[in-house]
């Protein structure tokens, strides 16, 4: 190794390793892109709504992923679907990855909690969730709010399992020990040392939960649990398989579901390259 290897920050070094995967760079513009789409649905496509007279027609020059049983364009819809889907699974991911943080850190630190809580995330982890997301979402009424909310709530025990585990080996460090010696709080110990040390674990755990709650999403609209005032790529699904366009207009359907296929390969490729450059895994 040389001098200015040594001398680099982990960040660095986790950073510079991650350039060197083509995968990961390549999936961390798939995801810009998508996300940059979402933010600019409006710019790049007309909201589909209406009627239109070109009905079932194949991708061509004037609709390049053709257009559904009622004329609407299916590249406007998948670029709108892009915005609702990529909001769905952010959100989600942000609340089970909060939910998922608070019990984490918890358990490994508060010891007293650790096995109440612990079972808590068994017994979540056992439950058949698909069956459960949709009757809380039939319960609760179709719309994007609800979808989050309910995906996240089902999201979270995968998390707080992955965050437990680094915490334990983080809590018997000295540098814990010295903290709770000096005086200091429960509150600053978990603040100072326990969340920068789960950071990089969260940073997956992001990428992963995210690419989890879109095709959770998709499955729910695909069974009209969606919110039927907007678009995403399981509501696209879900109207092609409500006029027969499955069988009769393939475009309708494979599009939508590209996209779905995009985002999933990509978050997973992003946070192979990501979880390798951490551990600082070299090919030589």
């Amino acid at each position: 190794m040389t001098a200015a290897t040594v001398e680099l920050t982990p960040r660095q070094r986790t950073w510079a390793s991650f350039r060197r995967n083509p995968l990961g760079l390549a999936s961390g513009v798939v995801l810009v892109l998508l996300a940059l789409i979402a933010i600019f649905a409006p710019l790049i496509a007309p909201f589909p709504e209406g009627y239109g007279t070109d009905t079932s027609q194949p991708p061509s020059g004037a609709h390049w992923f053709g257009t559904d049983d009622i004329g609407q364009d299916v590249f406007a819809q998948v670029i709108w679907g892009t915005r609702v889907s990529m909001a769905v699974g952010v959100s989600a991911s942000v609340l089970a990855i909060v939910i998922g943080l608070l019990i984490g850190v918890s358990a490994a630190y508060f010891r007293r909690l650790d096995t109440p809580l612990g079972v808590l995330v068994d017994l979540s982890l056992s439950l058949p969730m698909l069956p459960l997301m949709i009757l809380v979402a039939a319960l609760a009424g179709p719309s994007v709010r609800t979808l989050a909310v309910v995906i996240a709530l089902f999201s979270w025990p995968e998390v707080a399992r992955v965050v437990r585990s680094q915490a334990l080996s983080i809590v018997p460090m000295p540098f814990v020990s010295a903290a709770k010696v000096v005086g200091g709080s429960s509150l600053w110990i978990v603040r100072k040392h326990l969340l920068p040390g789960v950071i990089p674990v969260v940073g997956v755990s992001v990428v992963l939960t995210t690419s989890r709650a879109v095709i959770a999403e998709a499955g729910l609209s695909f069974l009209g649990l969606g919110d039927p005032s907007s678009w995403s790529w399981g509501t696209i699904l879900h109207k092609a398989q409500q006029s027969g366009s499955l069988a009769s207009a393939w475009w309708t359907t494979l599009f939508p579901s590209l996209a779905i296929l995009l985002l999933v390969l990509s978050t997973t490729l992003l946070s192979v390259a990501y979880n390798d450059a951490r551990n600082h895994r070299d090919a030589s």
